[in-house]
Order: structure tokens, then C-alpha cells, then sequence
């Protein structure tokens, strides 16, 4: 999950290969797509939602994104590294509602080229949940991003209140 155009398909499908199908939502033209990954011995169902900015949604691609946010366990909220104060709005969003979740910090190796610098640790203490540096496309810190995904499950419960209460 995320806003349009971070990332978030590309992460899909670094962590899904091939295995994808794409459907539309009951009762929508708005489409997702769904894949598989293997985590540790079990294959795990990965949807790829609609880009949105919010969890109010306006246009019905992001209310089909805030309809699917319900049914997961997990998020991997993708966010644009060269423009982190925009795709944070969302990522508060989700952890004031106290859902597992985890940051990809996506295009970080934009972000580096233009100069900008984000303390990753400090990120990650602010919000209470694993934050990895990612550049989709290349599939840099995608693997260190699977390896977290049981560590964030875990940060929800360790948060115990929400990230805006910091």
C-alpha cells in the first residue's frame, strides 16, 4: 500500500516473481493484483492495492484500497524516499489505526543522488515499526525487507499506542 506511483508494484512483484493474477474488485473496474511468496515454510497471499494518499478515500480506487487494507495482516507501506513528508500523511494514517505494518523506503537511491538524507534508525524509532531503505527496481533491500516482516508483526503489539501519541 501506498501512494500512486512509489513504487509498490515493483516491490510486488520483487517479492511475488511471477506468480500474479490480476482481478478487478466485485463490483468495480478498479483492479489489484495478487500473488504469492514463500515466508519462512508457508506461502503467503501478497495483494498489490490501488495507489491512495488516504485512508478517506476520494475516487473509488482508493476506496477499494482502504476496503482491502481490512482484510490483511499485514502492510507494506511503500513510500517515496525523495518525497517522504508527502507519503508519510499515509503511513500515520495506518499506524494510528494500530495496523502491523513496515516501511519500504523506496527510491532510496534517488534520494541519495539528490542530496537528501533520512536517518533510518531515528525513522524508525519515531514511528515504531522496521523502516528499509529499497530501490524497487534494481531490488535493493528487498531481501532485508522479508526478513522483517515477522519483526513488524511483532511492533505492533510492542508500539501499544499509536505513532501520533510520540
Amino acid at each position: 500500500m501506498g501512494n500512486p506511483n512509489v513504487g509498490k508494484s515493483a516491490i510486488f512483484s520483487r517479492l511475488t516473481g511471477v506468480n500474479v493474477i490480476v482481478s478487478n474488485y466485485p463490483g468495480t473496474t478498479v483492479e489489484f493484483k495478487k500473488g504469492t511468496m514463500k515466508l519462512g515454510n508457508k506461502w503467503t497471499e501478497v495483494i498489490d492495492v490501488p495507489g491512495t494518499y488516504t485512508l478517506e478515500p476520494f475516487s473509488k480506487a482508493e476506496e477499494v484500497a482502504v476496503e482491502m487494507l481490512k482484510k490483511g495482516d499485514l502492510v507494506v507501506n511503500v513510500v517515496d524516499a525523495t518525497n517522504l513528508e508527502r507519503s508519510l500523511y499515509l503511513a500515520l494514517q495506518l499506524l494510528e489505526r494500530k495496523t502491523p505494518a513496515i516501511i519500504a523506503l523506496n527510491m532510496w537511491d534517488e534520494a541519495k543522488h539528490k542530496g537528501i538524507i533520512i536517518d533510518v534508525e531515528k525513522l524508525e524509532e519515531l514511528l515504531g515499526v522496521p523502516v528499509v531503505p529499497t530501490v524497487a527496481i534494481t531490488g535493493e533491500g528487498v531481501k532485508e525487507l522479508v526478513s522483517k516482516l515477522s519483526e513488524a508483526m511483532l511492533c505492533t503489539v510492542a508500539r501499544g499506542k499509536d505513532a501520533s501519541q510520540r
